[in-house]
């Protein structure tokens, strides 16, 4: 990766490894000038391959001061390919040895390209990010947006939210795949947040957890989600106690998988500088209480977790950028500062995006682009050194010398046992390895130390050497030195034994030494054994515990497998007693709307019906006036037949008819 000295590491400066090849032939590697530091020291600047310490090829980029006549900090690198366009508030992350960066924004409004930087080359190159895979395999346009999370994942890069050029309601999920340069789009159900930008987002195995943000209002955020990458279902998560603020453009990371940290921010109307921690186990919120020195508020900062240490660069408020490297030890809950660079430092640009590589004995910070005046699109390397204290540590035998007495032999025992019991303990504090496992090969190297220790004594025994010198070796090469040292501190405890005669007086001396030697050796072979025996009783137990904890925590697995069915049943049952609910309404507004016409229909049918009787009501009235006017014409017509009939009876003579 990038081939750095141990005194460039402390001196935050950049050894080149460069030498021509083996026929001779002249390197087409170009060979910086050498620049004389301070200190007198000369130092040059390249990059070589850390997986097999072959020199880079012509098109190597160097790595150069990040100021002129600085030799410390941050390191800009020359790199090659298709440069990006210069950019910030854009996101990045590793894959292997491969850095991804997706989006962002430049001077010319949004982006939704994919770049790629190699770092065995440092070359760049663009992915064809305009296209990805649908579910319905259609091939559609990614959309450009900026504010997002990038997260690894395997071969694959995750996409979470951001702000885009057309505004989406909620917060989308993208996969990219590194090998096959293809977008995915996770078709998410369940409770999907809004969609949001300067949020957070971590993973845990197959979980991604988001927090905080600002939505397309403008309005700040402290809501917590979980995104199952299995089942592709969003769930908020409820925490008790008090949690941070609503906020956005802060940083977060996740410690072991059950601890997440959220620092800074920017919230209404201010810049944060708040600790908070939440114990996925209790799921409590708590404000953690910081010891000595407190950062100064700052948002917009950039954050990587390299073991228990969580390292902060850049971010700042609306009248001072900080251009300092914060470490917050979350052992210890301390913060520190690691570096400090000039105004002119990468890390005092807006927007820009920090990833962490790790090699065995270093770590690197590489930044890339973000905004000072105008955008960028370079890229700066910061050395951290890793802390010593948290690798492992080889303990060696402690070269005191040895009396023919049994006691201070016991004696030098067990004070070894204690400090090689301290340094397991020490070396299990840093979370590399198990106790059991470290102390089982820590009891095993002091074992084969005495055995050879042993096989030595015997076969000078044997041979009965007059020299300490002549003892053949029965040891690795490694621990000659070691046994060169032993040998002397004996040859100085038998000198102290004779008193007056010397080293060989005579064979009976160097019998009874070696008699007690082996006596001493035999005693702490059994002491070791016995911790040997007690160290794998005590992994084996550990292995126990550990089998019921992954039972026990595939058992909760499976549990809330079981609890997700039955809320994606109960919710379907739900949807179908909505289903019912809108039909009964429906039906209900139906029989409202009948009865409604069935009154006007019988307020009508009434109306007509008062008619109706009245209109009867007076055709009796002029009925019974017709059947009177009818009788009184039927008397009439009497009493004119009366007197007709008398009329005839006084005449006698029939009357002529009459014509007229």
């Amino acid at each position: 990766m990038f081939a750095f000295s141990r005194k460039g590491k402390k001196l935050g400066r950049v050894k080149v490894q460069l030498s021509d090849s083996a026929q001779g032939t002249r390197s087409p590697i170009r060979h910086p000038k050498r620049v004389t530091n301070s200190n007198g020291d000369n130092s040059t600047t390249a990059i070589n391959d850390s997986d097999d310490n072959n020199l880079c090829s012509s098109t190597a980029p160097e790595l150069e001061n990040s100021t002129s006549g600085n030799s410390e900090g941050w390191k800009k690198i020359s790199t090659t390919g298709d440069k990006p366009t210069p950019r910030f508030n854009h996101a990045a992350a590793v894959i292997g040895k491969k850095m991804i960066v997706v989006g962002g924004e430049s001077g010319n409004g949004l982006l939704e390209d994919v770049q790629v930087l190699n770092f065995e080359n440092f070359s760049w190159t663009t992915t064809s990010s305009r296209l990805y895979l649908s579910p319905s395999s259609l091939q559609l346009k990614i959309p450009a947006c900026k504010g997002h999370c990038l997260v690894p994942w395997g071969k694959k890069v995750l996409l979470i939210g951001g702000r885009t050029a057309s505004p989406s309601d909620r917060v989308s999920v993208w996969a990219f795949d590194v090998e096959t340069e293809c977008w995915s789009l996770m078709e998410a159900k369940g409770e999907i947040p809004i969609a949001r930008s300067g949020h957070t987002a971590v993973r845990a195995g197959t979980l991604l957890i988001l927090f905080g943000g600002e939505d397309i209002k403008r309005r700040k955020l402290n809501d917590l989600h979980m995104f199952d990458l299995k089942t592709l279902t969003w769930l908020p998560l409820h925490c008790q106690g008090t949690g941070p603020s609503a906020r956005c453009n802060h940083v977060a990371a996740l410690y072991d998988d059950k601890l997440l940290l959220v620092f800074g921010g920017t919230s209404k109307s201010k810049s944060l500088n708040d600790l908070y921690s939440l114990d996925f186990e209790t799921m409590m919120w708590s404000r953690i209480k910081i010891r000595g020195f407190h950062p100064s508020p700052r948002a917009g900062c950039c954050g990587v977790l390299c073991g228990t240490k969580w390292y902060i660069a850049g971010g700042g408020s609306r009248k001072k950028r900080h251009a300092e490297i914060l470490v917050f030890d979350i052992l210890k809950r301390e913060w520190s500062i690691v570096h400090t660079s000039s105004q002119q430092s990468i890390a005092t640009n807006k927007g820009f995006s920090l990833v962490l590589l790790q090699e065995k004995e270093t770590d690197y910070l590489v930044a890339f682009g973000g905004l000072k005046k105008e955008p960028s699109d370079q890229v700066e390397v910061l050395v951290m050194e890793k802390n010593e204290s948290s690798m492992s540590r080889r303990m060696t035998l402690p070269s005191e010398k040895r009396v023919s007495s049994m006691g201070p032999t016991v004696g030098s025992v067990g004070s070894f046992g204690r400090q090689n019991l301290a340094s397991v303990i020490e070396h299990h504090g840093s979370g590399r390895k198990s106790l059991s496992e470290t102390l089982l090969v820590s009891l095993r190297k002091l074992q084969v130390d005495d055995d050879a220790a042993m096989k030595s004594a015997r076969s000078f025994e044997d041979e009965r050497k007059p020299s300490a010198e002549e003892t053949p070796s029965m040891v690795e090469p490694e621990n000659t030195e070691k046994d060169e040292k032993d040998r002397n501190d004996d040859n100085v405890s038998f000198q102290e034994t004779d008193g007056k005669s010397g080293f060989f007086t005579g064979s009976s001396s160097i019998y009874q030494s070696y008699e007690i030697q082996m006596a001493a050796l035999i005693r702490k072979n059994g002491i070791l054994e016995g911790q040997l025996a007690a160290a794998l009783a005590g992994r084996e137990a550990a292995e126990k515990n550990l089998s019921s904890v992954i039972k026990s925590r595939q058992e909760v697995e499976n549990r809330l497998n079981d609890t997700l069915k039955d809320m994606e049943l109960m919710k379907e049952k739900l949807v179908l007693v909505e289903m019912a609910q809108e039909e009964a309404n429906s039906l209900s507004n139906i029989v409202h709307s009948d009865h409604v016409r069935l009154e006007h229909d019988v307020a009508f049918l009434k109306a007509v019906l008062d008619d109706t009787q009245k209109e009867l009501h007076s055709t009796r009235g002029v009925l019974s006036g017709e059947r009177a006017r009818a009788f009184q014409l039927q008397v009439e017509v009497f009493h004119l037949k009366q007197r007709l009939q008398s009329m005839e009876n006084r005449t006698s003579t029939p009357r002529k008819p009459y014509h007229g």
